[in-house]
């Protein structure tokens, strides 16, 4: 009899530690900054804003999706002018955590072009309305609390009659995750 209530206890407690983890769902605001370019220009990098939210699921206690909306400020500088390409962003992730609270992330991601500006000039007919791109990045978590950094790797020319010009970002944010 013991040796079955023991059996039972650790099967429960098994079962808790797993549901802690796994199968647990979470929503994600988030806010950060750019530093933007567009490749083969002659250009500098940009720095801009980046906030939204992530909704995730963790399908393993070493694994999980997530998909977000993001507001991001790309574009470049070029001779002292800011060219400004905002998005709204929709990344979908793998997550791999490969020590406790730090995953490796890689996915895809569609942009959608809301504004492309340069000293108050509007070129936004002047390019492709959507931006995809691949996101590969890491995080950590502590306290609920995830530093997030990616890079995204843009597949989609920036100009419709342009060139071979990709967006090119790297994406550092803060955010903070509320279980459901």
């Amino acid at each position: 009899m013991k040796k079955l209530m023991m059996i039972a206890a650790m099967m429960i407690a098994a079962v808790t530690v797993n549901a802690q983890v796994a199968g647990k769902a979470y929503l994600k605001p988030m806010v950060g900054a750019t530093l933007a370019t567009v490749t083969n220009n002659d250009n500098d990098m940009k720095f801009g804003l980046v906030a939204g939210a992530e909704v995730g699921y963790m399908c393993t206690d070493n694994f999980g999706l997530s998909a977000g909306l993001l507001y991001t400020q790309q574009g470049a500088k070029a001779d002292g002018v800011k060219n400004t390409l905002e998005y709204i962003n929709v990344p979908v992730l793998a997550n791999v955590y490969v020590a406790p609270g730090f995953a490796l992330k890689a996915g895809v991601q569609v942009g959608f072009l809301t504004k492309a500006k340069a000293e108050g000039l509007d070129f936004k007919e002047l390019c492709n309305k959507t931006d995809f791109s691949i996101p590969l990045g890491a995080s950590y978590e502590f306290s609920d609390f995830v530093i997030d950094a990616r890079y995204n790797l843009g597949l989609t020319n920036v100009g419709k009659d342009v060139g071979k010009n990709k967006n090119s970002v790297i994406m550092l944010t803060l955010g903070y995750k509320i279980p459901f």
